[in-house]
């Protein structure tokens, strides 16, 4: 539903926002699982997990931490990246970064523990195995 000024209801929730993002980080763990391993030497992908677990970590504390701030000096007014049209003033673009910044923050969340779960799991595979890598 649309009101007189364009911005699509009902508007953005934190739980429904968090949600969303910790569904993206569930989905986006099996795909870095594949795409680990492209990579053959069992150094250069163990490294790739590590390094990718980390920057998830930071970004988990950067975007929910600034998501949060962001969200809170709304005032409730938080808007859909499709509402961007609708943003008026400076202070406009703070309501449609808000949910990005913390469904990214989430997704990031989940990631983190998932990459260096899949770190552990390919550090302790067999020397012969497809999991371990050349």
């Amino acid at each position: 539903m649309r009101t007189e000024d364009a911005i699509i209801r009902p508007l953005l929730r934190i739980r429904n926002v968090a949600a969303r993002g910790a569904l993206y980080g569930l989905a986006a763990v099996p795909l870095l699982g594949v795409v680990s391993l492209f990579f053959g030497d069992h150094y250069d992908r163990t490294t790739f997990l590590g390094v990718v677990g980390f920057f998830a970590a930071a970004m988990a504390v950067v975007g929910i931490l600034i998501g949060l701030l962001f969200w809170s000096a709304c005032g409730g007014d938080i808007r859909r990246c499709r509402d961007w049209r609708t943003v008026r003033g400076q202070a406009g673009p703070v309501t449609v970064a808000a949910p990005v910044l913390l469904r990214t923050g989430v997704l990031a969340l989940v990631l983190c523990p998932g990459a260096f779960g899949l770190h552990h799991l390919v550090d302790g595979a067999a020397y012969d195995s497809w999991l371990y890598g050349d």
